[in-house]
This record gives C-alpha cells, structure tokens and sequence, in this order.
C-alpha cells in the first residue's frame, strides 16, 4: 500500500489524471487504441485478471451506479430502501461512485457524491465528530469521508474527517480490548465493527491524517485475540469462526503489511479454503473477501474475480441492483465495490 501526503491541490490534480487514464485505459482495452495514456506515479494496471472481459466489469459497474443515482433522494440518502438512511450505507454508496474513477466535481456522479457527503455531514455531531447512530455507521461514513478527501472540491472534508477521526481513537482509548463495538462508549468489542474502523484509520492514514502505529497495534491484538485453532475469526472471541469475519483479518493485516505473521498465514488458508458461494451475509463478505484476495496476490485475486464477476453478472437485477440483505443500496454498493479492484482508482485499493 501506498499511503498517501497529498495537498488538496495535488489530490485535485491526480483526480483529473486518474480519471484520463481510466477512461484511456478502457478505450484501449475495449476497442484496440494505441493512444498514449498519462502516467501518475502511483497508476496501476487495470481490469489485471485472465478471463474477466472489461466491458462485462464496465457494463455492470454502470448499471449498478445508475441504479443509485436514479432511487438517490435529494437529501443524499435512499429512504425508501432498507437501510437506504444509514450514513454508513449511503458512505459505501459514495465510495462505489468515487471508486469508478469519473471526475466527483463535474462528473455524472458529481450531484450524487455531493448529496451523500451533505448527507453524512448533517448526520455528523459537530462536538465529537460521532457519525449516525452506532459505529457500524462511523466506520464505513468515515471511509467515504478519507477517500474523498482531496478529491471532492469541499472545504468541510478535511475538518470532518479529522473529528472522526479522532472520534474512533479516544472510542478505542476507553475500551479494554482495545477495539470497538456498536458506541463510542461501549466496553466491549467485536471483528465486524472493529473492521470498519480499522480500514477507516488506514484510509484516514492514506489521505495524510495522523493514526498513531499505536493505535493500528492494539487493533490487529484484538483480532489476534478472536483467532480459532483453524485459523478463522470468531465475533467477540476465538469461537464459531466465518469467512466473513476471517476476511475481514486478513484484509486489515494485508494493510498493516503483516503479510508474513503466522496469524496472516493461519486466516488465508481458513478463508482460501471456503467457497466462494457464501449462503450467509454474502455481500459483507464479498466487499472483505474481494480486498482481501486482491491484497493476497495476483494468483489469488484472479481466480476471485473471474468466480465473483461471472456470478454477479447472472445475478444482477434489470434496473442495475442486487438482491441480499440488508437492502438493495448496501447490496448494490458492496457488489459494485467487490469489483472496483478492476479499477483501482482508489487509494485504499492500492497494493
């Protein structure tokens, strides 16, 4: 991973670069152009991966942004769909749209990016930096908040990030695991929402705010904590190990760049060796177990997305969303972002 000390200006500049060079990529590899592509240091190769076809990723990814934007409400959130009103949700739904690479100031998404940062702003409290009503929404509203963070042209990005930022550690100082749960103030802790806010603090990382290393440390003892003799990854202890859960270890010591632990080593082999056709919470899985493998390696991140591009191409709705739980709007965004390794256009989803 690369992390990232951007200006605001020099975020602004890579936006438009990263957009040029999506967009070329993509024409070269959809019609044959040999047009020369803008180059940025940190630009990696696109739709990597044999047997996944880019238009069949281009097709999908679209559809599924059109679906959002349509059911998008002027407020920034989806209030008719389940869940469509959680800022945490409406945050992957940004990350989704940021993550395809248009430009989010004057791009197709521009007024639907905008909607959901007003959105999760207004659900912010001003004192502490607290985003809706329970951590879960914290974490993933922080995430969207860091990776649009020097690209959207908004001036109360960079304030807000940082409370919320700040918000998740002093959660973490008054917690004996040293992890999180469903309050800032609870004194218990689980993988799920610990997850979320550890991918946040690596994206906060990225996009220059300072995370202390202490903090990221007392994160990943938690996880080790949750560690069952197989390898998987329990909920508030080492029992009852999931895929879900053991993705989400293995995607939060692939940033911390624990590659080579014995407890890394022990959780890939757990989560390599389940099936792809999770029957249980398959989205949530899909959005960990997509970077998760795409951080393990090349080899690994193939054979996923040539399963997971194959099976959501069967499974997406005419109107551009998927089915699952926790309603169409969370469903649709941890699928198109399952597929946004394709892109790499964002900074978290770098190697």
């Amino acid at each position: 991973m690369i992390r990232h000390s951007h200006t605001v200006f020099s975020r602004h500049a890579s936006a438009g670069i990263g957009s040029a060079i999506r967009a070329a990529v993509i024409t070269c590899l959809l019609f044959g152009s040999v047009m020369p592509v803008p180059f940025r240091a940190h630009a990696q190769k696109l739709f990597e991966g044999s047997g996944v076809l880019p238009q069949n990723v281009e097709a999908m990814y679209v559809k599924g942004l059109n679906f959002l934007s349509r059911s998008q409400a002027e407020d920034g959130s989806w209030p008719d769909i389940n869940y469509g009103n959680a800022p945490g949700v409406v945050g992957l739904a940004v990350v989704a749209m940021l993550a395809h690479g248009d430009n989010p100031n004057w791009g197709p998404y521009a007024l639907n990016i905008r909607r959901g940062i007003d959105y999760i702003l207004n659900n912010t409290n001003d004192k502490t930096g607290y985003i809706g009503t329970s951590m879960y929404n914290h974490g993933f509203a922080t995430l969207c908040l860091a990776e649009a963070y020097g690209e959207v042209d908004d001036p109360r990005l960079g304030p807000a990030l940082k409370k919320a930022v700040e918000c998740v550690l002093e959660s973490q100082k008054d917690n004996p695991r040293g992890a999180w749960r469903y309050s800032p103030t609870s004194k218990d802790a689980d993988t799920t929402v610990s997850g979320a806010q550890m991918v946040a603090l690596f994206a906060a990382r990225n996009a220059g705010i300072a995370v202390p290393e202490d903090a990221i440390q007392k994160g990943l003892r938690f996880f080790r904590e949750c560690q069952h003799a197989s390898g998987g990854i329990g909920y508030t202890s080492n029992s009852s190990p999931n895929a879900p859960r053991t993705a989400i270890m293995c995607l939060v010591f692939g940033l911390a760049r624990e590659h080579n632990s014995d407890e890394y080593r022990r959780a890939w082999e757990f989560l390599s060796s389940q099936p792809y056709e999770q029957s249980s919470y398959r989205f949530y899985y899909l959005y960990y177990a997509s970077q998760a493998f795409f951080r393990n390696s090349t080899e690994s991140w193939e054979q996923f997305n040539r399963q997971n591009t194959a099976w959501l191409m069967e499974n997406q709705n005419d109107d551009g969303s998927w089915n699952g739980q926790f309603g169409s709007v969370f469903t649709t965004s941890a699928s198109l972002l399952s597929l946004a390794l394709n892109y790499r256009y964002l900074p978290i989803y770098e190697r």
